[in-house]
């Protein structure tokens, strides 16, 4: 239901606003700007309530958000014309922002569902055995790809054969019977695994820590975790004294975002983290930017349907290489390898920008179609004339885009010169074959967060994690409103290429830290020195 409706919803919001990216520019603002501010608060709001109440509360917020959201959505769909008769239609523009609003709502309790169960539950449901967490993590995540392919062809269907108005019911229903269901099956798990209703407070395991610090030989980590034990000792004290006044209620979301940050600054798994989130700086994906110059490119909507399935089978590849190398050898060096092997694979796209068919150029500002929309009376033209051939590459792909059919079907007179696709072709075959080193990293990732943070401390820390990848997702989408014309898509490439490896510039980094000179012994790591990048008071190995 999640997944359908994260696909529906940009869709619904440009059939209501003529076809328009307007209203779906702003819902992914406002949804990236949330999680970025809130991500450590709903962490903290997890860390902080029993186990079962969070997860039962999201549960029912999210899906409930949905129905609300799919009821409106009918009722505009339904009454649009009388609606922008109505107080000069204000009352539509109303309904728009009611939906955003609610759909953010829905998307921060899917937040929090997502962190107390894939970063909480699973890792107590696991218990010690580090193997099954592992194998846990990656059966998850197959899920998450399957369903990734299949609720966008089940909504799509409905709303090709049906309508809209049929698709938002459709979601709604869904949505209340898998609430139901989840429901049910959240409390069978919670029953048959005990160990969920016991919850260590912060205090707790700090004092834990706080001895563990004294046997530390080495005084840099201990020195570190200990001005982090202090601040759990004495924080609740001041807390209670001040929690009568009003200014330290509201002062109190600043604290905890404050502390949030401060905390996963302060993890052994910080780099490692920040090697995750630099992933998102790109466009190298399967998102509405990238299918967008696809399709300027000349590639019809059912090859970029079989692109994105072979971009899923790859990813579903990524998460069994991920269980084999983790056995063969080990967490942190599977993470090394997965890293080595995305950014193998997107140096070819890298050199697809160079190649017959890229529309690069160098001597078009990356500014220009944004200046003359800002500051120019007319709008830019949007197909090149018949004489210019400077820019008939760019027109061949653009009777897709106008008139919803395929270049094929365009005017041979507009495009007397097919779009080479070496270029397209190189670019998209980086891209999904990077999904294999890709899901494996993340994994990788997810489960050194899993192993490696505090109970106490694993909502906000993953709520913080959460937080950094949208900041960076962010920065990827102003990089592309900023340089938006296809001959500048080539250094979002090469930028993107850039960040990725960065990424895992960071990465390398904490294993180094982790494993020393041991990095590139390809054998089961030894859990001595494994455990030289983790807390001092984790004793858990990788």
């Amino acid at each position: 239901g999640d997944r359908m409706w994260h696909f529906a919803v940009s869709v619904f919001l440009v059939e209501l606003y003529g076809n328009s990216l307007l209203l779906t520019a702003v819902y992914g603002l406002v949804v990236a700007g949330s999680v970025l501010l809130l991500g450590a608060i709903i962490g903290d709001w997890v860390d902080k309530n029993s186990r079962l109440k969070v997860a039962q509360t999201s549960l029912v917020v999210q899906n409930a958000s949905v129905i609300l959201c799919g009821v409106i959505l009918m009722i505009v769909f339904l009454f649009k014309t009388q609606l922008l008769t109505l107080y000069h239609g204000w009352l539509l523009t109303m309904c728009y922002i009611l939906v955003i609003t609610i759909a953010n709502i829905a998307n921060l309790a899917s937040t929090a569902t997502a962190i107390t169960i894939q970063r909480d539950w699973i890792v107590v449901v696991a218990g010690e055995d580090r193997s099954k967490l592992a194998d846990m993590n990656a059966t998850i995540r197959r899920i998450d790809q399957l369903t990734n392919i299949l609720a966008p062809m089940a909504v799509g269907q409905i709303m090709t054969f049906g309508s809209p108005v049929i698709g938002c019911g459709f979601i709604s229903g869904w949505n209340l019977m898998s609430m139901c269901v989840e429901y049910l099956l959240l409390w069978k798990v919670y029953q048959k695994t005990p160990t969920l209703a016991l919850k260590s407070s912060k205090v707790e395991e700090s004092e834990l820590k706080q001895l563990n610090v004294k046997k530390e030989s080495d005084p840099k980590p201990a020195e570190g975790v200990q001005l982090i034990v202090e601040k759990d000792v004495t924080g609740p004290e001041p807390q209670q004294e001040k929690e009568v006044g009003c200014a330290a209620r509201i002062a109190e979301p600043f604290i905890t975002f404050r502390d949030g940050w401060v905390a996963y600054y302060n993890q052994p798994v910080f780099l490692a983290g920040m090697g995750l989130a630099f992933l998102y700086m790109t466009v190298l994906g399967f998102d509405c930017i990238t299918t967008g110059y696809a399709y300027t490119q000349g590639l019809s909507g059912s090859v970029l349907s079989l692109l994105m399935g072979a971009s899923a089978v790859t990813g579903i590849m990524g998460t069994v290489a991920f269980t084999w190398l983790r056995r063969k050898c080990g967490l942190v060096r599977t993470g090394l390898i997965s890293g080595v092997a995305q950014f193998a694979c997107l140096i070819l796209c890298a050199i697809s920008v160079f190649m017959p068919g890229s529309p690069l150029d160098l001597t078009v500002s990356p500014f220009a179609d944004l200046g003359a929309r800002l500051f120019e009376s007319e709008p830019l033209p949007t197909i090149a004339s018949p004489g210019d051939k400077s820019e008939m590459a760019f027109a061949t792909g653009m009777p897709s885009l106008l008139n919803g059919s395929t270049p094929a079907n365009g005017d041979p007179e507009m495009s007397p010169e097919p779009v080479p696709l070496i270029s397209v072709s190189l670019l998209f075959a980086g891209v999904i074959a990077a999904r294999v080193g890709l899901w494996s990293f993340d994994l990788t990732v997810t489960q050194l967060l899993q192993e490696n943070v505090m109970e106490s401390e694993r909502g906000i820390i993953n709520g913080v994690q959460n937080s950094m990848n949208y900041l960076l997702d962010l920065l990827h989408f102003i990089m592309v409103i900023l340089a938006p014309n296809p001959e500048a898509f080539g250094l979002l490439v090469l930028i993107s290429v850039s960040f990725v490896a960065m990424g895992h510039i960071m990465y390398f980094r904490f294993a180094q830290k982790c494993l020393g000179t041991q990095l590139f012994a390809c054998c089961t790591p030894d859990p001595k020195a494994v455990s030289d990048c983790s807390s001092p008071g984790d004793t858990s190995t990788v």
